[in-house]
């Protein structure tokens, strides 16, 4: 029984893995203004196996998967070392060891928010340390660029995750206790095929989440902004540029997110009706 069990760990998570280096890829080159920080719908694979087959599987899948991509990207792995790949291990690993076996979809949403926010502050944190090591970012910078550099990328990552996450995720976790219930945990099974999805709470989430992006563009129309590009002062209109980009990427992700949230409410209504 033992070695079929560490048969499907390592079944899974190299599964895991492929499918999430793939993933993972296929939108590596969408980025984050600051040319760092990509796009990752691909974050619900390790997130599915996380809950299914376990922290491990959850975790090790996901920090191979974010290795191999990260390499394929950018042909060597020392930015990843410091922070892709940790902060992924982190965040699915405590996101197994949170749900695996402990699942219903309030626990799941609640856990899924502090976990995109934790673990991508972690990366950010990450990436932040490798630019200063390497002198990407010199230490005389003001300390307000280090924070919203942070800060900047942990919300980019964050807001781009959470649609996926909160609205995917639920929907594979139902397809797989479908096709492959004898694999489910009983309280994925459960929840997937007995129990509703609280659409409002997570309409919520998405709702405040995209209201909240939206305040923060709004902020970074003040002069005191630039500091969130002074790193580039040498380059005037590469500084303009991004933080251009920081300004629509906050607005436009937190009024997608709030529109989607919103349009999930009507839709529930009318199909209600």
């Amino acid at each position: 029984m033992k070695t079929d069990r560490y048969s499907l760990y390592i079944a899974t998570t190299t599964i895991c893995s492929v499918l999430y280096a793939i993933g993972a890829y296929a939108t590596s080159y969408i980025e984050s203004p600051w040319g760092i920080g990509q796009f990752r719908p691909a974050v619900v694979i390790p997130a599915v196996f996380a809950i299914v087959f376990g922290p491990w599987v959850g975790g090790i899948g996901a920090a191979l998967g974010t290795f191999i991509q990260s390499i394929i990207r950018y042909g060597q792995p020392w930015l990843t070392l410091v922070s892709g790949t940790p902060a992924n291990f982190l965040g699915f690993y405590l996101m197994g060891w949170l749900l695996h076996r402990k699942f219903n979809w309030t626990r799941f949403m609640v856990v899924s928010v502090v976990l995109l926010i934790v673990a991508n502050f972690v990366c950010a944190l990450g990436v932040l340390i490798y630019f200063i090591l390497f002198r990407i970012f010199p230490l005389t910078l003001p300390i307000e660029f280090y924070l919203g550099f942070s800060i900047g990328l942990t919300l980019w990552w964050y807001i781009t995750m959470l649609p996926f996450v909160l609205l995917v995720t639920p929907v594979l976790l139902r397809i797989c206790a479908k096709v492959i219930p004898n694999l489910m945990p009983k309280d994925i099974l459960e929840s997937s095929l007995k129990q509703e999805i609280p659409s409002r709470l997570f309409e919520v989430v998405l709702v405040l989440s995209g209201i909240g992006m939206i305040v923060i563009g709004l902020l970074t129309f003040l002069p005191q902004a630039e500091v969130l590009v002074v790193a580039y002062k040498a380059k005037p209109v590469v500084a303009k540029l991004i933080l251009n980009g920081i300004r629509t990427m906050f607005l436009l992700t937190g009024g997608g997110c709030t529109v989607v949230g919103m349009s999930l409410r009507i839709l529930a209504h009318y199909i209600k009706i």
